[in-house]
């Protein structure tokens, strides 16, 4: 029989534990018929609350159930990379623990990715029902903002929530960076993906664990690994205030020729001065980012280090 590999990334989702499980097994007929067997495997990405202790539990009862469970917490996107390198189907599905990727979702994948013949079925939301106006808001920009600097297309309302064949898989993993975004990685391996629209969600149980600031950090993230137009952002600024500054230079010359030198001035040449320092430290803040972001792909470190694992 082939194998269907359900990828769980979870951190502090005891709540949710059992209820994504119950509403997993219900999809299992369906690909029961179609001579495909089901794992579950948790990557428990540092939980400080009972999580594993449940897959545990879980595991007693089904050996059809796996966990991974991490040494402390290294972000969602290790235990995505942890999920997909330890997953053993032919097929994998990557979706979240809290029940805002329906499982109800799958025959309709499963049957989307024979019908097309396609290595990936994406999902995406329509709607955003339920999340702040403000996040909603800033998420909307944010897509839009990186569609224009970067070459690879990021599909606005896109979630991890895919169905992806071992080849498909097998490319992600060959991209073994640690400062990894998902979102555009699934677009750079590129091969053949469809998308799949669905409403809004919302969590089964529990609190999300994204706050406003943890988005924003994963945005600049995003941005910074699939785009280098900040950079030649910083050199045009650089090149502008250069022709400027020679051009005041004339403008000052030759006023002091017409009119003489006056010592007048001095609000306004400050504020040019704070103007062009501001400018100088916003580039340099960006090749920063860039630096320390070489800087933690040159130590090698792991994404991921393992502390238990069934």
């Amino acid at each position: 029989m082939e194998l269907l590999s359900l990828v769980v990334p979870c951190y502090n989702e005891e709540e949710n534990i059992e209820d994504f499980y119950e509403e997993a097994m219900k999809q299992e007929p369906f690909f029961a018929e179609k001579h495909i067997a089901m794992e579950l495997l948790y990557v428990d990405d540092g939980s400080t609350d009972h999580t594993a202790e449940r897959v545990r539990a879980l595991h007693e009862k089904d050996k059809r159930v796996r966990l991974i469970s991490f040494s402390r917490n290294f972000g969602k996107e290790a235990a995505i990379f942890a999920g997909l390198s330890k997953s053993r189907g032919g097929i994998v599905v990557l979706l979240d623990c809290d029940l805002q990727d329906p499982p109800s979702l799958l025959p309709q994948m499963y049957t989307l990715m024979c019908e097309e013949g396609c290595e990936s079925v994406a999902t995406r939301r329509v709607s955003r029902k339920g999340e702040p106006p403000i996040r909603s808001f800033f998420a909307r920009r944010f897509y839009h903002l990186i569609n224009r600097m970067s070459d690879t297309e990021i599909v606005d309302g896109a979630r991890d929530y895919r169905m992806m064949s071992r080849r498909f898989v097998d490319a992600i993993l060959s991209l073994e960076e640690i400062n990894r975004f998902s979102k555009g990685i699934f677009s750079w391996v590129g091969f053949e993906t469809r998308w799949l629209e669905y409403e809004n969600v919302e969590r089964r149980k529990g609190e999300t664990k994204w706050s406003f600031w943890k988005l924003f950090r994963y945005a600049i993230e995003g941005i910074v690994g699939f785009s280098t137009a900040p950079l030649a952002f910083a050199s045009f600024m650089g090149v502008f205030f250069c022709i400027l500054a020679f051009l005041l230079i004339i403008f000052t010359i030759v006023r002091a020729a017409i009119f003489g030198d006056k010592t007048s001035g001095w609000p306004s040449l400050v504020c040019i001065i704070s103007l062009i320092s501001g400018v100088q430290l916003f580039c340099l803040g960006i090749v920063g980012q860039y630096l320390a972001k070489t800087y933690m792909e040159v130590k090698k470190r792991p994404i991921f280090i393992v502390k238990d694992e069934i």
